[in-house]
């Protein structure tokens, strides 16, 4: 159906100018974030650390961010995009700034669990201003593209910090980059807007831990809510936790290949991203019921080929690196299909808190997956194809959990749609 719904925000030029501003600033959130990723060797060097302590970085983000995820929605919910991507922006900045510039392992650390905490602010944050600003008929696009604009933010890191890195040095590179934030702060705080004039959210006239308690709770009673997180959580962390963290240390020690070459492997992932999630949105924008065969298929599809890969004796072909690579790169948009079961699931008010449930999945299994991969490798003397065997555990209880309310949601949805459709007929003309 192309006709705008009664009460949609209108779109146009206007909406993708605010809209593009809260991604651009989420751009940079993801440039912060995945930084270490191309920086995990030179982390053991700078801080003398083994591969638990460096995994700690990681974890610790995304325990802080992941933990973040329902206190922002709630925040979202009640005060607006533009004062939490604000909160946001200084906090993943001065995290930034604080890692570039940190003498020790400890300072270094905190400094990573204030860019978490910066970072969880911003996604959230960018989907509610969509909600805002477009027709509820472009959610699927919107929050695809978000993901795409993210994953540039991804290949920056590969491409221009990994380089700058060997080219300036560590304190350089990283407190050049905080920059970004300064910038993209200033833009925002001059720009952006909530929503469109006349389409004001209904004042917040609800506060306390009672108010707390209900959009929780409501947001969770919808086995669209759920089925959403557990969607995010088996699809997104395979990529994340190869990106984030131990896709370099994999590709350079266990596959013996150059660092340049592992970072072509990491770029062909960003790319395939954001090839794949243009797609991927067309799809689900005009089949709904695409979305579960989509999330299984690239879950099935990541299992194969991660078993394939490290099942090989000796080094891995490259062709069936390239293979990985490209199938790791679904991974992400996959993952933004569990918003597409939140999102009819709650009314506009409980769309933050829906959010920041569903994305605590895909950060809870990376982080896990992080923390398991650093375990096993001290305690396999750096086996990495037992250590990379945890991505299967967290697979199996996704997809079990995505099979058991994939039915609860469709009969949902269908009663909600036959609802609406009982409550527009008998709307007065």
């Amino acid at each position: 159906m192309s006709a705008v719904l009664p009460g949609d925000p209108p779109g146009g030029r206007r909406a993708v100018t605010v809209w593009g501003i809260g991604v651009a600033v989420y751009f940079v959130a993801i440039v912060f974030r995945t930084s270490l990723g191309v920086a995990g060797l030179d982390a053991v060097d700078r801080f003398h650390v083994n591969a638990s302590a460096l995994s700690t970085f990681s974890i610790l983000q995304l325990l802080v961010y992941a933990g973040m995820q329902i206190p922002v929605g709630l925040l979202v919910d009640r005060l607006g995009t533009k004062r939490v991507l604000t909160i946001g922006v200084v906090l993943f900045t001065a995290g930034q700034l604080g890692f570039a510039l940190s003498p020790t392992y400890g300072t270094a650390l905190a400094s990573r669990a204030l860019l978490g905490c910066g970072d969880a602010m911003t996604f959230i944050s960018v989907l509610r201003l969509g909600t805002r600003w477009f027709p509820v008929r472009r959610g699927p696009m919107i929050a695809q593209l978000a993901g795409l604009v993210g994953m540039a933010g991804n290949l920056v890191s590969t491409v221009v910090i990994s380089r700058t890195l060997h080219g300036l040095g560590w304190t350089t590179t990283f407190a050049g980059s905080s920059l970004a934030g300064v910038l993209v702060l200033v833009v925002m705080l001059l720009f952006l807007k909530d929503h469109p004039e006349g389409h004001e959210p209904p004042p917040a006239r609800h506060a306390g831990a009672a108010y707390v308690r209900r959009q929780i709770a409501a947001s969770w009673r919808e086995p669209g809510t759920r089925l959403g997180m557990w969607v995010h959580f088996t699809t997104q962390f395979p990529a994340m936790f190869f990106l984030l963290l131990w896709g370099m240390p994999f590709l350079v020690e266990a596959e013996g290949l150059s660092r340049a070459t592992a970072g072509e492997l990491l770029t062909l992932i960003v790319v395939s991203n954001m090839v794949v999630g243009l797609v991927y949105g067309q799809i689900i924008a005009r089949h709904q019921g695409a979305r579960a065969p989509i999330a299984l298929s690239t879950v099935g599809a990541t299992a194969l080929l991660w078993a394939c890969t490290i099942g090989c004796p000796g080094h891995a072909p490259m062709w069936l690196l390239l293979t990985l690579c490209a199938v790791l790169g679904a991974c992400g948009p996959a993952s933004m299909i569990g918003f597409d079961f939140a999102r009819p699931a709650n009314p506009p008010e409980r769309q933050g808190t829906a959010s920041g449930i569903v994305n605590m999945g895909g950060f809870t299994a990376s982080m896990t997956t992080l923390l398991a991969v650093g375990i096993l490798l001290d305690a396999t003397g750096d086996n990495y194809r037992i250590a990379f065997s945890s991505v299967f555990v967290l697979q199996a209880l996704g997809v079990a959990q995505i099979l058991r309310l994939r039915r609860r949601t469709a009969r949902r949805e269908s009663e909600r749609l036959v609802t609406s459709r009982v409550e527009a007929v008998h709307v007065p003309a």
